[in-house]
């Protein structure tokens, strides 16, 4: 057969890969390290056959070709192995002989990656520049002599409210009418948003749980993590460290037996239960686990079967709207832990936010409402669901509380954001500004991946494979294999690291505004931003 007879519609070249491997011959001592360590085998060893021109000087034969072999490494082109640019070859090569490098030119990958029809999915981010987040500025500073201005000499109150803060009014007419008061947790306002166990790795999951515990217990910052939908293992449920767990509950209802059948043997009630509905890395899609992450352990947790994809319904297959939502869900969720619980939804960032929160002002029993912008990380998602939906969490959330200020409750029903917080690295700056624009407290979720275990997975493609179970910081596997590599404590110290750094940070800011007593949820006039249309849009000064 030809040569040309081999090349397809799909035959790529090297320099058409967004991720290119460079490797030096002279450096390398064949170790194999690079080869073992390759999540998406993308490289492979090779025998080479070099042509050299043979030259003696002192011979009278005339010049000649000699073929030497010698075995070396390529990367390979075939779109269903391309390098994903994770760097692992790199780290593990004890001689510094390879190296992927980004492509200099518009990458052909992407047109590439439909093979069989189906569209590319993937983990990560949408790659995007970041939104308006980081283009805000904090300009109200005092001018007192106050030691407030000192974040590091003055003692903050870093806490929030979770759960429906009715007047005492409304409150005497419950205790009357139902004998009961909605129930309150205070806690910290940065969140662990869900990310679930099937969706982690065993020891990633393991050590964010370990972080939180010893960073309520041993420094008194109530720190509160969020199941994602998947259900937890049987220990957690019946440990008294489930008191700084947010139990997620989504479409799929996955895991959820199990959580049922515990309740009688808990030791202490869950913080919150989250009723998920959407999120903003992919609206209108239910959430998804692929089936090569689906392990023994996995399914039982979950009651499925072992090696099958795990997708969750678009939305709760037996509500049709928020308002029997509310009715049915979030009340049963309430009668479940004898009203002790606050029960909240979780939506997606869209322009129908508004109509979902203002079904939730009527009824006492909605804690809360966490909102999901168009930044957020998924497990795995279509591209162009996570390209080109959903709505930036900044606008959304400051329409949902004008819309609050609007009816008088804007001290009532708690808001959260998430999505994309943090995303250039500015994690309290972003906290922050969407506290001031009106949030109770935020969610992140990427942003303790890459701080607490090292994620390499970026806007710019780079690895982005946590669907398929071979993440190569063992981070989101499920192969033993893999997640090895990754230790539990060591995500726990890096996870308080990480909050004590943001706390130093939002003291630093929240200082010059002279609240400290309180978070500044709302303060938008302490706001600025240099974008016109985006001051008026959040309704914050204009500054050039």
């Amino acid at each position: 057969m030809s040569a040309n007879a081999k090349i397809t519609p799909s035959t790529l070249s090297i320099k058409d890969l967004p991720w290119q491997i460079a490797w030096s011959q002279e450096k390398c001592t064949l170790c194999g390290q690079c080869t073992a360590v390759c999540p998406v085998n993308a490289i492979e060893a090779g025998v080479f056959r070099k042509r050299i021109v043979d030259v003696d000087i002192n011979a009278d034969r005339q010049p000649g070709n000699v073929y030497k072999v010698y075995h070396g490494i390529r990367q390979r082109t075939d779109p269903a192995y391309h390098c994903v640019g994770c760097g692992m070859c790199a780290m593990v090569c004890p001689n510094d002989a390879i190296m992927p490098y980004h492509s200099d030119e518009a990458e052909k990958l992407k047109f590439h990656l439909n093979q069989g029809g189906q569209p590319e999915r993937r983990g990560g981010r949408r790659n995007a520049p970041s939104g308006v987040l980081d283009q805000i500025k904090f300009l109200r500073i005092s001018m007192l002599t106050d030691p407030a201005l000192d974040a590091g000499r003055h003692e903050f109150e870093m806490r929030t409210l979770l759960g429906r803060i009715l007047p005492p009014e409304q409150n005497m007419e419950i205790v009357r009418q139902r004998g009961w008061i909605p129930p309150v947790r205070e806690i910290y306002p940065l969140i662990i948003g869900g990310m679930s166990f099937g969706a982690l790795s065993p020891p990633m999951w393991e050590g964010l749980q370990m972080g939180v515990a010893y960073l309520n217990e041993e420094m008194g910052m109530p720190v509160r993590i969020s199941t994602g939908e998947g259900g937890c293992p049987p220990r957690l449920l019946r440990s008294r460290f489930l008191r700084y767990v947010i139990l997620q509950i989504a479409s799929g209802y996955f895991g959820w037996d199990e959580i049922i059948h515990a309740i009688p043997e808990m030791k202490v009630d869950p913080c919150a239960i989250e009723i998920k509905y959407g999120q903003g890395a992919k609206p209108g899609d239910g959430g998804l686990l692929m089936w090569h992450k689906v392990n023994e352990l996995i399914s039982a947790i979950r009651g499925v079967p072992m090696g099958v994809s795990l997708p969750s319904p678009p939305t709760h297959q037996t509500k049709y709207s928020i308002e029997e939502a509310v009715a049915k869900m979030i009340q049963s969720m309430y009668m479940a832990w004898g009203f002790r619980v606050p029960v909240y939804p979780k939506i997606s960032a869209t322009s129908t936010a508004l109509a979902v929160l203002n079904n939730l002002t009527r009824n006492p029993y909605a804690a809360g409402l966490a909102i999901d912008g168009e930044d957020g990380g998924t497990g795995a998602a279509y591209n162009v669901s996570m390209d080109h939906m959903g709505h930036p969490v900044a606008s959304c959330l400051r329409d949902c509380y004008l819309n609050l200020v609007h009816l008088g409750q804007q001290n009532e029903i708690p808001l959260f954001a998430g999505g994309g917080i943090g995303k250039n690295g500015n994690l309290a700056a972003n906290a922050a500004a969407l506290i001031m624009l009106g949030a109770s407290g935020v969610q992140v979720g990427k942003y303790v991946m890459q701080a607490a275990a090292g994620c390499v997975g970026s806007e710019t493609q780079r690895c982005n494979i946590c669907n398929i179970g071979q993440c190569p910081k063992g981070i989101t596997a499920q192969d033993p294999r893999l997640y090895r590599r990754l230790d539990a404590d060591d995500v726990a110290q890096r996870l308080v690291d990480m909050f004590v750094a943001f706390d130093t940070e939002l003291r630093k800011i929240v200082a010059p505004l002279g609240r400290s007593t309180s978070l500044p949820i709302g303060m938008s006039d302490a706001l600025g931003i240099g974008d016109k249309a985006a001051a008026d849009r959040l309704g914050i000064k204009y500054v050039v």
